[in-house]
């Protein structure tokens, strides 16, 4: 006789539950989450003036006594149906920015804008795919007796594109250091794109900010050989942000200038080690700005919109350069499924954690992401909304938000996280639903907005 899953005897003992549908409303409130967060509690809210209960509501009638709340994780590989919504949030965040929505007018559409992406710099020669890898007429090989030249066209998927040629020749301190300061390195080239701007219509550096505005948002993302590079929406706006148009001197091309110029000037200094000496920073030598534009020639904001939010769901796993937790002690590196070359570069992380004069970059606790510990999303206060606004927009939209003049009494704490095995069963199948009833709400409303066009 087959014996049944313990999953599908945990999802049979929920289902027959005398609480199951408001159970499974709960799960379907939060999409399907995959790691539910579990509160126990209670909410009153009162008439600020009459002191007369409004609404009151108690975990003590809920299934378990406790109330399933999102875990708000923004990566698909821990909560496939919170990455959609953070997705989706980071999607309206971003095209806000471009096409205006969400307090921000319209005019901005019109504003000098780039798409523009910055690499790491070389750490080392890696396997490429697409073409023709490494060819050297004269071949020859590196000091460690290891071929200069590979001569193979890699798949995009292949398990060497992004391996060094040699590991010994690999500059891993440099690759960990560079992590460890992009953001610095970010933070370098906006101040020195606002100098360069500045400068070029004869502005004193230091007033720029009377005139013009710089405003940007960015993802970083982890490319095949575990390096970072970064993509940014940057917009050029007058000095109040947004509702201000920008000066007239204010064009794409002296933007562009600006942003090529700084990428290849700007560095940070590593604090000196007597192991390592003190190391240089930059930008790689790839800079890439694409134009923005209103009109036809230029990329689609929507499709950079859409890019953008793709990249924020990404975890370092999913893209093989790192791990989604972290590593707590040195065997935890061995045993981690990763590349050689990933497993390497936590390894040099690790070491380099251990050095005083790098203490202040905290490497141990970002040998997980390969000492990189920026955000994967940041974006300057005024290019558009928060994800604040966009979650207290939808709380409103849902009828979550309390009355002007009501006073809110809330006691609440947390009791747990996760599902039971029938659980997670359930509640993963209640995730694909609806993603599967969003996808084709999309498809009917593209197909109704291409019958719109057509008809016009």
């Amino acid at each position: 006789m087959r014996q049944i899953p313990e999953a599908d005897l945990d999802a049979i003992r929920i289902a027959q539950d005398p609480k199951f549908t408001r159970w499974l409303e709960q799960v379907t409130a939060t999409g399907g989450c995959s790691h539910p967060v579990h509160l126990s509690g209670s909410t009153t809210t009162l008439d600020g003036a009459t002191g007369e209960i409004l609404h009151h509501y108690d975990t003590r009638t809920e299934p378990g006594e406790r109330l399933l709340v999102r875990c708000r994780n923004r990566r698909a590989t821990i909560c496939p149906a919170c990455s959609r919504l953070h997705a989706g949030d980071t999607f309206h965040l971003v095209r806000a920015g471009l096409l205006g929505g969400k307090n921000v007018p319209a005019t901005v559409r019109h504003r000098p804008r780039l798409f523009v992406t910055l690499t790491a710099p070389s750490f080392g020669s890696v396997h490429r795919a697409g073409r023709l890898c490494r060819p050297r007429r004269e071949g020859g090989t590196c000091e460690h007796g290891r071929p200069l030249s590979c001569g193979t066209v890699h798949a995009p998927d292949a398990l060497a594109v992004g391996q060094p040629l040699c590991a010994n020749c690999y500059d891993y301190t440099a690759h960990v250091l560079w992590h460890a300061h992009a953001s610095k390195l970010w933070d370098r080239f906006v101040i020195d794109v606002r100098r360069r701007l500045a400068s070029s219509v004869g502005l004193v550096q230091s007033r720029f900010a009377e005139h013009a505005r710089l405003s940007f948002a960015r993802v970083a993302e982890y490319q095949k050989r575990a390096a970072v590079h970064v993509h940014a929406v940057v917009r050029l706006d007058g000095p109040n942000g947004p509702n201000d148009e920008a000066p007239g001197w204010a064009t794409t091309g002296l933007l562009t200038d600006a942003v090529c110029a700084s990428a290849g000037r700007v560095h940070v200094h590593t604090p000196h080690s007597p192991a390592v000496g003190e190391l240089v920073l930059r930008w790689g030598e790839q800079v890439d700005a694409r134009l923005l534009s209103a009109d036809s020639d230029g990329l689609d904001d929507d499709v950079v919109a859409a890019y953008v939010a793709k990249y924020v769901t990404k975890g370092a796993s999913e893209t093989g350069a790192g791990l989604d937790h972290p590593i707590t002690t040195w065997a935890d590196i061995a045993t981690a499924p990763v590349t050689a070359h990933v497993r390497t570069l936590m390894r040099s992380c690790w070491a380099l954690g251990g050095l005083p004069e790098y203490e202040p970059l905290r490497l141990r606790a970002w040998t997980h992401t390969l000492g990189y510990r920026g955000h994967i999303l940041t974006k300057s206060r005024a290019y558009s909304t928060t994800y604040a606004a966009l979650r207290a927009e939808r709380a409103h939209h849902m009828g979550h938000s309390d009355a002007p003049d009501a006073i809110t009494d809330r006691h609440w704490r947390f009791i747990g996280s996760g599902h039971t095995p029938g659980a997670a069963l359930l509640a993963a199948g209640v995730a694909e639903d609806l993603a599967t009833n969003q996808e084709i709400t999309n498809s009917l409303a593209a197909e109704w907005g291409s019958l719109g066009a057509a008809s016009t």
